[in-house]
């Protein structure tokens, strides 16, 4: 591959980021001795910590909750891929990992909080008593980027500090309820003018170091920075840059 390390996994990051559900990969843990231990891949919805962890929701009664209360190990495959007409051109990720519940305090409810955000129709279930969230701890990553471009990435190589995941943690809650309650027009704008997207009411719904996640009702958009971050304020400054970005290009467009 041509591309330099840093900007291959800057694009692991982002790609993960976009994504909303994936291929569950399990090793079966059915008694009958045909069946125990067969890879097995279910369809299953993520959302994404801000160290860009995989996280999940999954009722105990699921095949693959099963199977991960005795093998924590799985992959998970996101993929960009399949919409074109030849797949194999298109980039994909399968990230390896072991899959533990979260518990309670800030790690639980943090993945509760931004798995919602992104998947709001799943707090009419997520209090079942039969529903857990889970988080995947990241090994390695395996990137194909289309023909004979694939590349395998350590956990490490793709993480951020560990400092720069806690500040921007920490200044997570502050930063979305400003932006939406002091900043609304302006997300509109970037909604749609850097994202193409349509209609007014989109809010902050995440913060991460490589960028924002923006929700309206069920609809996601992602607001990439064009670095990462590790602290406030570089949140700040990367958010002045992408509404002014914003602004000008709705200027120019009423000028065309």
């Amino acid at each position: 591959m041509t591309a330099s390390r840093p900007r291959i996994e800057l694009a692991v990051r982002r790609m993960l980021r976009r994504a909303r559900s994936g291929a569950l990969a399990t090793a079966m843990a059915d008694g009958n001795p045909d069946a125990g231990g067969h890879p097995y891949a279910s369809l299953v919805t993520v959302a994404w910590d801000v160290d860009a962890s995989p996280l999940f929701l999954f009722s105990k009664l699921s095949d693959h909750t099963k199977n991960l209360e005795r093998d924590g190990r799985a992959s998970f495959l996101v993929e960009e891929a399949s919409r074109r007409a030849t797949p194999q051109t298109g980039p994909r990720l399968t990230v390896m990992g072991r899959v533990a519940p979260r518990g309670d305090g800030a790690d639980g409810d943090r993945a509760r909080r931004r798995f919602l955000a992104r998947h709001p129709t799943a707090a009419m279930y997520a209090d079942f008593p039969d529903f857990r969230f889970f988080r995947m701890a990241i090994e390695r990553v395996h990137y194909v980027g289309g023909f004979a471009r694939a590349l395998w990435l350590e956990a490490a190589r793709i993480a951020h500090p560990a400092d720069a995941v806690a500040q921007i943690a920490a200044a997570e809650t502050d930063v979305l309820a400003h932006m939406n309650g002091d900043h609304a027009d302006a997300l509109d704008r970037c909604a749609a003018r850097l994202l193409g997207r349509r209609g007014r009411g989109w809010r902050a719904i995440g913060l991460d170091p490589d960028g924002l996640d923006l929700g309206r009702k069920t609809q996601f958009a992602r607001l990439d920075f064009d670095e990462p971050v590790a602290d406030s304020g570089g949140v700040r400054a990367r958010l002045v840059a992408l509404a002014d970005a914003a602004r000008n290009k709705a200027q120019a467009s009423r000028g065309a």
